[in-house]
């Protein structure tokens, strides 16, 4: 890599990290390290909610789903928009009115208050381990990135650079560095991917005789997928709208319902069409530079699909684009990162070590960020696949979760004790299965029986056992 690229990378890591100590110095309390003090406006919250969603792993997995299926890859993103505009309309009203009154910092005080305090231990521990795993496949998306565009750069010390970087700037920023640098890192890499990856590539593969060429007509075509492919994604990604702690915390922070509402619709579209899209078609094009010859030593056969899409990119760009697109990248990768990190630590502070009242709040919440971020980064260096490592914790926190949210917002009467024995049993199935490595009926993910076990746990112990207090959204005028 040329040295001038190499320059427009370090400046943009420093950048990154001179705002994390910015906000380091601003930070008062946890109110403003985990909320940001809840009154940040919706274009914000909109654009880190979606750098957050999509950011590196998806960036990277979209880009291994083009190479390998074609532009029918963008369906994953599809239910992006679907869990967005969802969520937006059924949760966020009740969930923003709750936060206010109470004062919420995590996800399990939501079900805390609408069940009780064994339901948010235990919800705080899921989303605790779903997101280190979360945190693990961006630090090993940003490795993949790094060590097929840098000379020499092994994975692992890939691993060390990209994981201190990310653990640094979010352990002394919160929330606030998080918010604001996710909302500069999504321009740069809608500007660096649509404006300057896309074309160019294009160009360099030899537009679409070459693509119509190499290509099988079922690359072209949004039907180059299975329905258990289809209900694998939505059983999967639709409800993380509903239990990931990173979108509650940006629920919290919005100054009010409205803002919250606005932000999720950006954070929809921008993931689909736009995202969808543009990270397919780089992924198919980087099979068709494969067989151009546009990245020599390589065939479709001994190449890592999700290292596709960098390896074009580094061999299609000229000297300055290719810095900026690589900080692009770079920029999706941490944005979730960062998000990932600050969820899984504000689930221990407050649901698991309930330390959020305690003096020294502040410098626990970094400790323990800090904590997270070493260990997720430990777990990277021994995982292969980042779209696989960011499915399997998306499927433990949704199994073990989905179903008291939905009790939450249906049921008048919500049953803790049912509550509880659901998420133990709806995330040990996921967790088991994906463990084990069994083959299920019809090819489909462990998340699907994960979720069914769940909601007949839920079903089943509720039938059984008294009612122990009454709640949920009818029942919104007592609280």
């Amino acid at each position: 890599m040329h040295i001038i690229d190499l320059l427009i990378i370090a400046l943009y890591l420093t950048v990154i990290l001179w705002v994390g100590f910015h906000f380091y110095r601003k930070n008062k309390d946890i109110d403003e390290y985990y909320v940001g003090g809840r009154n940040l406006s919706s274009l914000h919250i909109g654009l880190s909610v979606v750098a957050t969603d999509v950011g590196g792993g998806f960036s990277i997995g979209l880009g291994g789903l083009g190479f390998v299926m074609g532009v029918s890859g963008s369906w994953l993103l599809f239910t992006g928009l679907v869990g967005a505009w969802l969520s937006g309309v059924f949760l966020i009203p009740l969930v923003s009115s709750l936060a206010k009154k109470q004062n919420f910092y995590s996800f399990p005080q939501f079900l805390g208050h609408i069940f009780d305090r064994r339901v948010a231990f235990i919800a705080g521990v899921i989303s605790a381990i779903g997101y280190l795993g979360f945190t693990s496949s961006q630090i090993l998306a940003g490795a993949k990135l790094a060590s097929s565009t840098f000379d020499g750069l092994t994975l692992n010390n890939a691993l060390l650079v990209m994981g201190v970087i990310t653990i640094v700037y979010t352990v002394f920023g919160g929330i606030k560095a998080v918010i604001y640098t996710d909302t500069i890192q999504w321009l740069i890499l809608m500007g660096g991917l649509t404006l300057i990856g896309l074309p160019f590539a294009f160009t360099s593969i030899g537009g679409m005789p070459a693509i119509r060429e190499t290509l099988q007509p079922e690359f072209l075509k949004l039907t180059n997928i299975t329905w258990q492919q289809i209900v694998n994604w939505a059983f999967t990604i639709i409800p993380i709208w509903f239990v990931g702690m990173t979108l509650y915390q940006r629920i919290y922070a919005a100054r009010d319902q409205k803002t919250a509402q606005r932000a999720w619709f950006i954070a929809g579209l921008f993931e689909y069409p736009l995202m969808a899209f543009v990270g397919a078609l780089l992924g198919m094009f980087a099979r068709v530079a494969i067989d151009q010859d546009v990245i020599a030593g390589y065939t479709v056969a001994n190449i890592d699909p999700e290292m596709g899409l960098p390896l074009l990119l580094k061999n299609i760009l000229p000297v300055g684009l290719l810095g900026l697109v690589i900080s692009a990248y770079f920029s999706a990768i941490m944005s979730t990162a960062d998000s990932c990190m600050m969820a899984s630590s504000g689930n221990i502070l407050t649901d698991v070590l309930r330390r959020h009242r305690a003096n020294n709040s502040l410098r626990i919440s970094q400790v323990i960020t800090f904590v997270i971020g070493a260990t997720a980064l430990f777990l990277a260096l021994s995982m292969e696949n980042v779209l696989e490592l960011m499915l399997h914790s998306y499927s433990f926190m949704v199994a073990g979760m989905i179903v008291p949210v939905v009790v939450a917002l249906v049921s008048k009467k919500p049953n803790p004790f049912a509550a509880l024995l659901s998420m133990i049993t709806g995330g040990t199935i996921a967790l088991g299965l994906i463990i084990w490595g069994i083959d299920l009926p019809l090819d489909l993910d462990p998340i699907v029986f994960g979720i069914l076990g769940a909601g007949l746990v839920y079903v089943g112990a509720n039938s059984q056992r008294p009612k122990a207090r009454a709640g949920g959204l009818g029942d919104l005028e007592t609280w």
